[in-house]
């Protein structure tokens, strides 16, 4: 399947909210935000204004893309939300926007960023796992943040609290410009991984 023929409409996007990171991460959260909004892919975000989650809005929206935040009200409260957004969700809590934010999805895109970042991408591999989301899911490994990250899934897999075929839910690129072709080119995942969801069982 090629980019021009891609099914994927709305892609969810996990980034940091951190203002202090490498501008190299900012830069890849840019290109990607511009990326997805070229091929008129709709993002799916947290809806922060600051960090990589504020560059990758902005840089959407330069491109005429529609962008969705989804906020918990508290943040809405203490003004940390992207005020000129397509749409802003505002949900009751931080599970609600979690489950909104997937449940939305076509694909889902891992850029680097802090333990919120990395709780959606284990929350969105595990709902994989258990056939509660069948997407794409790409990790952008911008300097090789994602190394150890996928040191411990591959630990999971050789210590047998994985199966092998759990591989396959996750694909990883270098670059943000890699992302629409992994996502369309990523396997097929059906309902079928429930057969194989607990090893042994």
């Amino acid at each position: 399947m090629s980019a021009n023929d891609n099914p994927i409409r709305q892609v969810c996007v996990y980034c940091a909210s951190s203002r202090e990171c490498d501008e190299v991460y900012f830069a890849a959260a840019e290109a990607l935000g511009r990326e997805l909004a070229r091929k008129g892919i709709d993002i799916i975000y947290g809806g922060g204004a600051g960090g990589l989650m504020g560059r990758l809005a902005d840089a959407a929206l330069s491109e005429g893309g529609r962008i969705i935040g989804i906020l918990p009200r508290f943040m809405d409260e203490l003004e940390w939300g992207h005020q000129k957004l397509t749409e802003l969700v505002l949900v009751n809590d931080m599970h609600e926007r979690k489950r909104a934010m997937l449940e939305r999805a076509d694909a889902v895109v891992a850029l680097p960023g802090g333990c919120g970042t990395l709780e959606e991408l284990f929350e969105a591999i595990t709902w994989k796992r258990l056939g509660l989301y069948f997407g794409p899911i790409v990790l952008v490994n911008v300097q090789g943040f994602f190394d150890p990250c996928i040191e411990l899934l591959e630990r999971c897999v050789a210590e047998k609290f994985m199966d092998g075929r759990h591989r396959s839910m996750w694909k990883v690129v270098e670059s943000p410009h890699q992302v629409i072709e992994a996502v369309c080119n990523a396997p097929p995942w059906t309902e079928d991984c429930r057969s194989f969801a607990v090893p042994g069982l």
